[in-house]
């Protein structure tokens, strides 16, 4: 069974940091995406951030290119989103994800595992 469990949310405030961690558990893919979307109240989930394990591979969302960068410990089996530079429309709840379908942040269900969310805040 494949768990993903997302941490590292919080409030900051505009121009702070944040690192969120997602550790999984139970993937059997050889390769795969893993990747981070968010979800603000009343908007649509969007992709934020997704990794290919198989040669690295890395999306960036148009607003987030040059603040956030993803990166993953295949060691630990962790997934990370290190977040700088943040402004209150990044507040949303950022879900952690994993799947083999190609370009999965483009699609509603892009991935075949979510984890629960981490909340975070950015006031101004």
């Amino acid at each position: 069974q494949v768990q993903l469990v997302e941490s590292g949310g919080g409030s900051v405030q505009a121009g702070g940091s944040l690192n969120l961690s997602c550790g999984a558990s139970g993937v059997t893919y050889t390769h795969y995406y893993m990747g981070w979307s968010r979800q603000a109240p009343g908007k649509e989930r969007e992709g934020v951030a997704a990794i290919y394990t198989g040669n690295g591979f890395a999306y960036y969302l148009n607003s987030v290119k040059g603040r956030f960068t993803i990166s993953r410990d295949k060691a630990k089996n962790t997934l990370y989103l290190q977040m700088n530079s943040l402004q209150p429309e990044d507040t949303a709840k950022y879900y952690c994800a994993a799947g083999t379908q190609a370009y999965p942040w483009s699609k509603k269900d892009g991935y075949d595992y979510w984890g629960q969310g981490t909340q975070v805040t950015v006031s101004s």
